[in-house]
């Protein structure tokens, strides 16, 4: 890497740090030799299906540091757009996991009229039926929020469908188009970069996904990294019009691209 006198450094956080919560082979030392060369950074999920500070406790508990202060969430970022934009409004919410990052948010439950529906991580409470009501709402005239554009993950056994592609179908059913929150939205990076007082020029994003993390990271003008993990596919990397700052096998090569010494060296 070309030397950048003050870096500031975004991380996607599954399937580049962890991968069905448990620390990708080398996380743990690589943030530890991050953080020994103070190298400011905030960490970017798309993740809704946990809290913010339950996010920031399983980093934790696997030994990466983390201040829940340092943690960008989907989540978060939502309901700051729905107070901002929508405020009052009732909100049909269709997240697999808590909503605890909803707060002061109004929901609204099966069979009440909605003014926004919100579409956030994927998982068993995303059924047919679920679709059909939230399908239904936005053609009635309710807006649609998505608070991310990640289509599917990896978990240790695979590939999962997640938000982005329920969205996508409910935006071809409906003819209307989301508003999308989370990355690759660029309010994510600018929010992250802001907190960091940093400048873009001076940003580099880790991710495992090329669009939403890299190439999203790279029209604000950062540097993007790709990691050969979580999401990670080469033919998606081989078809792609543009390509990433760098292409790394994992984030424990990252101390080495960035040019920091591993801890006690």
């Amino acid at each position: 890497m070309t030397a950048m006198a003050n870096p500031a450094l975004l991380l996607d956080i599954d399937g580049v740090l962890v991968v069905s919560w448990q620390p990708v082979p080398g996380a743990v030392e690589a943030m530890r030799a991050i953080r020994a060369a103070e190298i400011p950074v905030r960490f970017l999920t798309n993740t809704t299906s946990r809290t913010r500070a339950s996010v920031a406790s399983a980093l934790r508990d696997v030994g990466i540091a983390v201040d829940d202060d340092e943690l960008l969430t989907a989540g978060v970022a939502t309901a700051t757009y729905l107070r901002d934009r929508h405020p009052g409004a009732r909100c049909l919410v269709l997240n697999d996991g808590r909503l605890d990052d909803l707060t002061g948010i109004a929901l609204a439950g099966p069979g009440h009229d909605a003014d926004v529906v919100v579409i956030g991580s994927a998982g068993p409470s995303f059924s047919w039926d679920a679709l059909n009501l939230a399908a239904r709402a936005v053609t009635d005239g309710a807006a649609l929020v998505a608070m991310h554009g990640s289509a599917m993950w990896r978990t240790d056994a695979g590939i999962c469908v997640d938000g982005g592609a329920y969205v996508a179908a409910i935006e071809r059913v409906t003819g209307r188009s989301a508003v999308t929150i989370g990355k690759p939205a660029a309010a994510m990076f600018e929010a992250a970069l802001t907190g960091l007082g940093a400048a873009a020029a001076d940003g580099i994003m880790v991710g495992d996904d090329l669009d939403n993390d890299v190439l999203a990271a790279q029209s604000l003008g950062l540097r993007g990294v790709l990691v050969r993990t979580g999401k990670f596919r080469r033919e998606q990397l081989d078809a792609a019009p543009e390509q990433p700052t760098a292409v790394i096998d994992s984030i424990a090569d990252l101390p080495a691209w960035l040019g920091i010494d591993p801890p006690g060296r």
